[in-house]
């Protein structure tokens, strides 16, 4: 039952996709998909470069998503099984700064992105995310709790640098954590909205969600087009969380069953 309403939103997402306007307010409201999806498609494409958006959306994405994790499990391999001087304190003040508001640091950054002259480019919306104090504590507290000590010990024995032990040891049993946080980041870089309409006034530039929310006239609104265009963008996500659906599982059930 649970699972059935959390599906509905998506349902009804895709009946509106399939209907026109007048249907979607008439009381009672339509239940059933129609026959206007190719129709409503259309009209997102007339009206926006829907496929261009869609490449830059994921451009950016799957950037971000490889770049976090790699970085975040560099560093949160650092922080689990290195020593060295101001590691506790250097780890609080990253956890510090999940505390504040990303909206707080809206114009410093808009004024860096400006000096830097990225402005309509898709680095202004790839370099900023490129690491995350989230995804450090994540692979940190994953690593910690994953990775013997012995295996690290062993592989020093063996005349291993820190970087292939990370390489060679570490990131092989680390696929779990890569799949939950490259959900969670994927989708998160996906359906950003704030930042990129900011930084990105070009509509070639534009990211799917900025591209989608040009769908809105200011007088009227054709929701059958708006939740199309909606539909479609969301599609990836989907394919890509089925695809790691599995490893995501296991990353939040591993540890339950103690041996």
């Amino acid at each position: 039952m649970g699972s059935l309403l959390s599906l509905f939103p998506f349902y009804w997402m895709f009946v509106i996709a399939t209907n026109q306007t007048h249907v979607v307010n008439k009381m009672p409201p339509a239940m059933l998909p129609g026959k206007e999806l190719v129709k409503n498609f259309q009209n997102v494409l007339s009206n926006i470069d829907f496929f261009k958006a869609l490449l830059n959306s994921f451009i950016v994405s799957t950037t971000v998503t490889l770049s976090v994790l790699f970085l975040c499990s560099l560093a949160g391999y650092a922080f689990a099984k290195l020593r060295f001087r101001g590691k506790n304190l250097l780890f609080a003040f990253i956890l510090v700064t999940m505390m504040i508001p990303p909206q707080l640091g809206l114009i410093p950054s808009y004024v860096i992105i400006t000096k830097l002259g990225w402005l309509n480019d898709l680095k202004a919306v790839i370099v900023p995310g490129m690491v995350s104090a989230f995804g450090i504590f994540w692979m940190r507290q994953y690593i910690k709790e994953s990775v013997p000590d012995e295996l690290i010990e062993a592989a020093k024995i063996d005349g291993c640098s820190h970087f292939r032990i990370y390489w060679n040891v570490v990131v092989p049993l680390l696929l779990p954590a890569f799949a939950t946080l490259g959900i969670i980041t994927y989708m998160g870089v996906w359906n950003d909205f704030m930042w990129p309409l900011v930084v990105l006034k070009d509509s070639s530039m534009h990211t799917i969600q900025v591209a989608i929310r040009s769908l809105n006239d200011t007088y009227v609104r054709d929701y059958g087009m708006v939740m199309s265009g909606t539909f479609w963008s969301t599609v990836p996500l989907i394919i890509i969380f089925l695809i790691f659906n599995k490893f995501f599982i296991d990353s939040l059930t591993k540890g339950a069953i103690k041996s």
